[in-house]
């Protein structure tokens, strides 16, 4: 392969481990800083940040399987790679959408815990339930896809709690049918809202901060799965770093596309199991 195929191999894994880094990184310093704050900290985004955004926006990342592959076809002298990156795409964007939806259950989540806390404040400073609703829903956006729906409720007499308990149907939004319960019970039998939400709050920050802090302290986990899943690219430029040519044996040879067949689903199968083992020490499930 010579000195510009291992030099190809050098820019590819350096490129992976410094993405993979920073992100690692990041992650990290917003964890310290939830801890340190004690709940999600306002961040100004860079503008190479809101370049990245506008970018994701009309490319997804998962075609960017195609180019690697096809990097790898051409050091490699072979189409299989370009197969195997095509099969990777729809792999890739199914997982990537996954963590998206995390991300916005865990957002959806926080704009719960902020409504409490803003309408049980309105409360305390005179307000009446529903303009406090009203009011809190449209500063914090807890209410989601359903704040007109329920601010609609709120302004004409409806059933709050029953549209509550609708809302709380979207994923994060769990803590909606604590609150559709504060409100029946407070309208029912005259008890104070307010208190009912701040202690509604309170169990929602004290959930929301343990799940946080289990999953800082399953990073190390999570981050010892990833350098596992780069191991076999190690390896590959170790073999061409000594002149071994591997993509040739693997791509070119009964052998080597007998031997990639069964490291592929060994990789695929320990990368599975792992990642099983700590979802199941993040109380998710897989």
């Amino acid at each position: 392969m010579g000195t510009v195929g291992v030099a190809g191999y050098a820019a590819m894994l350096c490129a992976g481990l410094a993405a993979w880094l920073l992100v690692g990184w990041e992650q990290e310093v917003r964890r310290a800083r939830w801890v340190v704050a004690g709940g999600p900290v306002e961040e100004r985004v860079p503008p190479w940040e809101r370049w990245w955004e506008v970018v994701r926006a009309r490319v997804r990342p998962e075609w960017g399987c195609l180019p690697v592959a096809g990097v790898l076809a051409v050091l490699g002298e072979s189409v299989i790679p370009l197969v195997l990156g095509a099969v990777a795409v729809p792999v890739v964007g199914r997982r990537l959408r996954a963590r998206e939806l995390a991300r916005a259950r865990w957002r959806r989540g926080d704009r719960v815990i902020a409504l409490c806390g803003a309408v049980s404040g309105e409360l305390r400073a005179g307000g009446q339930p529903g303009q406090a609703l009203r009011v809190a829903a449209v500063d914090t956006g807890g209410l989601g896809d359903a704040e007109a729906e329920v601010l609609a409720a709120a302004r004409f007499g409806g059933d709050v709690p029953e549209v509550l308990h609708r809302a709380a149907g979207a994923p994060g939004a769990e803590g909606l049918v604590g609150m559709a319960v504060c409100w029946q019970v407070s309208v029912g039998s005259g008890a104070g809202l307010a208190a009912g939400l701040d202690r509604l709050e309170a169990a929602l920050r004290d959930e929301r901060d343990r799940r946080e802090e289990l999953r800082a302290r399953l990073s190390g986990a999570w981050s010892t799965v990833g350098l596992l899943a780069l191991l076999p690219m190690v390896g590959v430029l170790i073999g061409s770093a000594m002149g071994a040519d591997p993509l040739k044996v693997l791509l070119h040879t009964p052998l080597g596309l007998g031997c990639l067949l069964a490291g592929g689903v060994l990789e695929a199968g320990g990368l599975v199991w792992a990642r099983r083992i700590v979802r199941s020490g993040e109380g998710e499930g897989v």
